[in-house]
This record gives C-alpha cells, structure tokens and sequence, in this order.
C-alpha cells in the first residue's frame, strides 16, 4: 500500500513482458532527445534570431504584446517564458496523470502536441517571429508534460533492482538518437549549397526533422507499454468537477511532501548539482570561442563528441551503480564534475588537446549522473503519486537553471573571464555533493512505502 492508501502499481511479473515493455520505454528518451539537441542547442536560438532582426522596427525592437524587447533578446525571453509556463503546468499535468491513471494516453497527447509544434517551426521565415516564439512555447511545454509522464512510469515497469539499468539504458539510447539526427541535420546544413538550399531553407529541414523524429519514435513506446486500469478510486466527475479534484489533489500532495524530509532533501541536492551540470553544458561552447579561442568548427565537433561519449558514459554509470550503489556513482560523477570545474580554470588557449580531454571527461558523466538521479529519485515516490512528485522533479530540473548561469554572470561581470565564471559553479556542485550525502536513501525509501532495493 501506498502512503496514500491506494495500492501500487507494480510491474508485470513476467520478466520477458517485462523487457519488452522496458525496451520500448527506452525510444521515448530517443525520440524526444531530437528536440534538445537540434531545436534547442543547436538551430532555432540563432534562425530565430534573425527572424526577429528582420522584424525589428529601427531601434532593433520588436514590440511582442506591445513590450518593447530587443530583438536579441527575444529567444531568451521566449525560453524563459515557456519555464514559467512549465512551472505552472507541470504539476497539474501530474496530478491529473495519477488521479486518471491514463498515463499512456497523456503521453500521446504531450508528445504529439510538442512534435506537431515543432514540425510547425518549418514554416517560421521572413518576419514571422511571434510564430517561432508561440510554437516554442507550446513545443517546450508539450515535451516537459510529456516527460513527467514518462518518468513517472519507470516504477511502473521496472522492478526496484532494475531501475539504474532501465534508467542508464534510456538516457543512454536518448544522447545517441540526439547525437544521430544532428550529425545528419550539421550535414545538411553544412552542404546546403550542393543539395541547392538556402540556408535559412536548411535550418527550416532540420527543425522538422526534429519534430518528425519525435513523432515517428513515440510510436515505439505507445505500442509495446501497457494501458494500467485500476480500480476506480474517483467517481465520474464533469470536467470542471474533475479539474477542481486535481488541484485539491495537487494541494495534498504539496503538503504530504513535507512527510518526507529524505525525498525533499533529494530534490534540494538535485536542484544544486543538477543546475551546475546544465550551466557548464550551456557555458561550454562560449568558454571555447570566447576564452580559449577555438574555431566553431572545434566547437562542433566536441559537442558531438559530447554525445557519443555520453551514451557509453550512462551505460558505464549504470553497470557501475549495480555493483556500487547508485547514489555512490552519482556521488563519486560529483566529484568529477568539481574536477572538470576546477580544471578548466587552468586550459591554456587555443589547446584543442585540451578541450576535447575537457569534453570526454563531461561527456562520461553527463548521462549516468542525470540517469541514474532519476532512478534514485524513483525510489523516494510514493506509489500512486509517481507524476506527481516526478513534476517537481521536472520544475527542478528545468526551472531553477537559471540560478547557475546568473551565479555565472555575476562572476563574468566581476572578472570578465568565463575561467571564473565556470570556477563559481563548484558551489553548486559541492553544495549538491554535500546534501547528497545526507540523503538517508533506505529511510526515504522505507517512509513512501516502496520495496526497497538490494543496492541504492
């Protein structure tokens, strides 16, 4: 039984029906990873950029809603935005999954939205900037709702001992399908001439390849995961009725949180680490251009880099972690993480050798730190309430980064060096290893009610 009273949903016990369902789920990470990688790191902040450019009236603002904003300024006021609107959706989206039970079903209907929204971004050009920016939005959110879905189901399909691998196989398999579609979308866009494109034209290719990519993928996953009815625990309710409940549902929840001090604990460390991981990823490639003076071409080529390794570092992690424990992995890639921090303060400029040493050493424990927290995190759930508490999850995984790149800034403003702006994230990163290791993992795991593992 559950904290709440409500019994779990365990997965099959049948171990091949069980694999099965777990080889689908790994495609979700797969498909999805396509948005990150060439949507958002790579092609839509600069071609939407320029889309914005053309618009601006002289003065170089556009006027969005009548707010005068620069038009430089536009894609990161766009992605900052659409955090907020995660922030506000996310735990509704949560709640709504857990109190239905039709986790499958939402699934669909997120990643849908996102991959019809990015597929959409094809047609952004000339000056049509509130386009790009409204299909973002509506894309960033579809893929967060998605994901708090898709999380919340690993308990669902993966028996407690199983968890690290099932996780590390997933992330894994979503930094190479990533990898694979920008490799072929740089290609494009490299060549855009002999193929007798534009490249604005081929920038436009690959964004609908991402969305494509997207959809076609999530096929996998809603074929081979199984619908969970349960017994129903809400009457038929219309649906202002039924929304009302959710976030009645969602008030109790917020405050059963509070009963498990081990979980909270989990969340505060994964939003310091975590937020220095997602700063240096985004610091990276300007810390090259700008303070080592590397050509984009190098900078490319070790963000692909990046890729490949990480689907054998989360692989790495996750074996480890069956023999070691996975908080002991996670703790032990924090570790590595203050390294490369601190490391990084001493590349001499323009060593190649260097920043590619650099880019290994991240791109080893960029999916098995975030791979097996995910895992980690799983256990802490209540059973019942898995959405739920995987949408906090999610606000701290993607809400709070803005916490590491301001710390960053300040340190950029003060010094001028992106040397010290990258040497400021070891606070988050010690602060991170530090609460991580106060977390009681068999206590937390034991107070929601969940089987505990043989190793944790």
């Amino acid at each position: 039984m559950s904290a709440t009273g409500t019994p779990a949903a365990a997965p099959v016990a049948d171990p091949q029906v069980r694999r099965r369902e777990q080889r689908g789920w790994y495609f979700y990470d797969w498909a999805n990873s396509a948005f990150v990688t060439t949507v958002i790191s790579v092609f839509l902040g600069p071609y939407l950029t320029s889309v914005t450019q053309a618009a601006a009236a002289p003065g170089e603002f556009v006027h969005p809603l009548g707010i005068p904003v620069r038009a430089e300024s536009f894609f990161p006021f766009v992605v900052s935005v659409s955090v907020i609107v995660q922030v506000l959706l996310l735990p509704v989206v949560g709640a709504f999954a857990d109190r239905s039970g039709r986790k499958k079903a939402l699934l669909a209907l997120c990643a849908y939205a996102g991959a019809a929204a990015t597929m959409g971004l094809y047609f952004l050009q000339g000056e049509n900037y509130l386009l790009g920016g409204g299909l973002f939005i509506v894309a960033n959110a579809a893929y967060g709702s998605a994901l708090v879905v898709y999380y919340s189901l690993l308990p669902e399909i993966a028996e407690p001992n199983e968890r690290d691998r099932v996780s590390s196989v997933g992330w894994a398999l979503g930094f190479l399908g990533g990898g694979l579609l920008l490799l072929a979308n740089l290609a494009v866009y490299q060549r855009h001439e002999a193929l007798g494109l534009t490249a604005d034209e081929a920038v436009r290719i690959c964004l609908l390849s991402a969305g494509v990519w997207w959809a076609v993928f999530t096929v996998i996953p809603l074929r081979r995961l199984r619908s969970r009815t349960r017994t129903p625990t809400y009457p038929a309710e219309p649906p202002a009725g039924a929304i009302a409940a959710t976030m009645r549902q969602l008030g109790h929840t917020l405050r059963e949180a509070r009963s498990f001090p081990q979980t909270l604990l989990f969340l505060a460390a994964f939003l310091l680490y975590n937020d220095g991981i997602q700063t240096v990823a985004t610091l990276a490639p300007t810390f090259g251009v700008h303070e080592l003076e590397l050509d984009q071409e190098i900078i490319i080529v070790t963000v692909l880099m990046v890729q490949f390794v990480a689907f054998l570092g989360a692989l790495l992690l996750g074996a480890l972690a069956r023999v070691f424990g996975a908080r002991r992995v996670v703790l032990a890639s924090l570790v590595c993480w203050i390294g490369v921090a601190s490391v990084s303060y001493f590349l001499e400029v323009g060593a190649v050798g260097q920043f590619f040493a650099l880019g290994f050493v991240i791109g080893l424990v960029l999916g098995g730190s975030q791979a097996l927290s995910r895992s980690l995190f799983s256990h802490l759930v209540p059973p019942r309430r898995e959405a739920e508490y995987f949408s906090l999850y999610q606000i701290t995984e993607r809400g709070t980064t803005w916490l590491g790149t301001f710390l960053a800034g300040i340190a950029l403003q003060w010094t001028g060096s992106y040397r010290a702006a990258i040497l400021s994230l070891l606070v988050f990163f010690v602060a991170g290893l530090v609460l991580l290791a106060l977390v009681n993992m068999r206590r937390g795991i034991e107070a929601v009610g969940n089987e505990q593992p043989n190793k944790v």
